[in-house]
């Protein structure tokens, strides 16, 4: 299938193929999950709540009464939790792709911080994936696979330098997601380049969903249930917004289309809707300065420094 040819609703086969989405029980992960299903692929939902999960599991079922899909409890602002869940990813067979999606859209109106102290915000949307992106870079190199983040349209609106990344200071919500994004891109980009430098066989790239909102996505029992004034308002942006199922399309090609190479950011054609294209990212988000800063930020946080040495020397026997 090549790119011209791309039909989002007519995924190539992926049988054989094991991927892992954070964030599965709503939103774009649970249809980015539905559509890898649906094409075959074996599929690991993740999310923090056991209830949520078997709800999300059972409604890709109704829909996918074959699907090969198990359930992984995974709490990105929780290290502990990211370490005990890439230990049971890793201790099977290799892992074709890792989609990044797991997220805060809506932060809370005060600063607040995780049980490990750390920015809630940040820590949900980038240290957590920076964590679990390097735990689990073995069995992605054992596949020669694919690691997808997930950036934002917000990053090309606002140009905030995440100079203070957990927002000790001047905190507000909507600096503190546009930050995230900020860093996610960013690190998505930084991950390419180190993963070649490294002759690791493992490609990293960035995508985004452009404006979509659950009023404009089909309800979907115990996963997308809107009440009627979301969906009211929702429809009223109809010109300029597309559906949760529809933004997935993104994530997903970014993922298993072949043709895409490392270092890429994809979003909808029509930049806030439409099918997925090869887009350019917003300029902050591939400054190399910026996204050395964030690596080591990150790599400093989280204590988990990934496995660049380990894996360029195994290869080398």
């Amino acid at each position: 299938m090549t790119r011209a040819s791309w039909d989002p609703e007519s995924l190539p086969d992926l049988t054989g193929r094991r991927y892992l989405v954070t964030g599965s029980t709503a939103g774009l992960g649970f249809f980015s999950s539905l559509q890898l299903a649906g094409a075959g692929a074996r599929v690991i939902m993740t999310g923090r709540n056991p209830n949520r999960l078997v709800a999300a599991r059972a409604a890709v079922l109704r829909q996918v009464p074959d699907a090969a899909v198990e359930t992984m409890v995974l709490d990105t602002t929780n290290l502990g939790s990211i370490r005990a869940a890439a230990a049971t990813a890793r201790g099977r067979t290799g892992l074709d792709g890792l989609l990044l999606n797991a997220g805060i859209v809506h932060p809370p109106a005060e600063r607040e911080t995780t049980r490990d102290g750390r920015e809630l915000v940040f820590a949900t949307n980038v240290l957590g994936h920076y964590a679990l992106a390097g735990e689990l870079l073995p069995a992605l190199a054992t596949a020669h696979g694919r690691m997808v983040w997930v950036g934002s349209l917000s990053t090309a609106m606002w140009q905030y330098d995440p100079i203070d990344p957990e927002l000790d200071n001047g905190y507000t919500a909507w600096r503190a997601y546009v930050q995230s994004k900020v860093a996610t891109t960013a690190l998505g980009f930084e991950a390419d380049r180190r993963l070649r430098a490294a002759g690791i066989p493992v490609t990293s790239v960035v995508a985004h969903p452009g404006y979509a909102i659950s009023g404009r996505t089909r309800g979907i029992v115990g996963v997308n249930e809107p009440s009627r004034g979301k969906r009211f308002a929702d429809n009223l942006q109809a010109a300029f917004a597309q559906s949760k199922e529809s933004g997935a399309w993104s994530l997903v090609r970014a993922l298993v289309d072949s043709e895409i190479e490392g270092g890429e950011y994809w979003g909808p054609a029509g930049r806030t809707r439409g099918t997925p294209r090869a887009a350019v990212a917003p300029k902050i988000t591939r400054d190399l300065d910026i996204a050395a800063r964030l690596w080591n930020y990150c790599e400093h946080a989280t204590r988990i420094p990934w496995p660049f040495d380990k894996l360029r020397k195994s290869k080398r026997r």
